[in-house]
């Protein structure tokens, strides 16, 4: 009888100590975490990239800056004058040097050359166009003939290259007549066959006018340096022609 009681007490526990049906559940085994990756050791650091070298003709230059009547002068232009000593004009210091060269060089010919205008100020500009205006209009232009007339004469305010300080007006000093006869002078004839050595070029001539959009001036020089010089000499070209040149060449190198 003892016996059979402790048999239905273990009964009993085994029965307390097993689950339910439907009690079990399957646990998967939890996986390990992935190592971390390792960390590569920090590399020195980089040395900045270079800026791009800009190609042929992207880069302003100062000596090549067109100011025409499509062109106006840029509105943050500024420029550091000296005040040449032969004259009280002030020119773009960085041509003082060659235009001092070129001007002794006539004198050593035994020649007389005279600057009789250099940079201007937009007010010197303004006066002297309105008063070309006013010249014409008494001579019987209308005011829209005498102000495009003007224009062909004395730049509009904002597109003169006096403006620039790169230009100057240079007259014999035994003739001071702005005229075509300017051209028969002897300085007049030196400068033309030599300005290009000192980094000159005589900015409108006779057969280029359609393009520069100003009349015949035997007497207005333009700086553009030696080199530019010399290839406008030998090519022809007045700086329209040879900046659009330079834009060509430019695009050919970029494709």
């Amino acid at each position: 009888m003892k016996i059979a009681r402790h048999a239905a007490a273990l009964l009993l526990v085994l029965a307390l100590m097993v689950p339910e049906a439907g009690a079990l559940r399957l646990v998967k085994p939890t996986p390990p975490k992935p190592a971390p990756e390792p960390v590569a050791e920090a590399a020195e650091p980089l040395a900045p990239a270079k800026e791009a070298e800009p190609a042929a003709g992207e880069e302003a230059d100062w000596k090549l800056l067109l100011v025409n009547p499509w062109n106006a002068l840029p509105e943050d232009f500024s420029v550091e004058l000296t005040t040449l000593a032969s004259c009280g004009l002030k020119v773009d210091k960085r041509i003082q040097e060659d235009l001092d060269e070129m001007l002794s060089a006539c004198r050593e010919a035994g020649l007389r050359p005279l600057i009789c205008s250099a940079y201007r100020t937009q007010a010197v500009q303004t006066r002297l166009y309105k008063n070309k205006i006013s010249r014409l209009r008494a001579a019987g232009y209308s005011r829209e003939s005498a102000e495009a007339e003007a224009g062909r004469w004395v730049a509009v305010p904002g597109t003169s290259e006096h403006q620039t300080g790169l230009a100057l007006d240079i007259v014999s000093a035994g003739y001071q007549v702005l005229n075509k006869k300017q051209a028969d002078t002897a300085e007049q004839k030196w400068l033309m066959e030599h300005c290009w050595e000192y980094g000159f070029i005589l900015r409108y001539s006779s057969e280029k006018s359609e393009i520069t959009g100003i009349g015949y001036e035997p007497w207005h020089y333009r700086y553009v340096g030696k080199e530019a010089a010399l290839a406008m000499r030998d090519s022809g070209q007045c700086l329209e022609e040879y900046l659009e040149a330079l834009e060509e060449n430019s695009a050919k190198t970029r494709t």
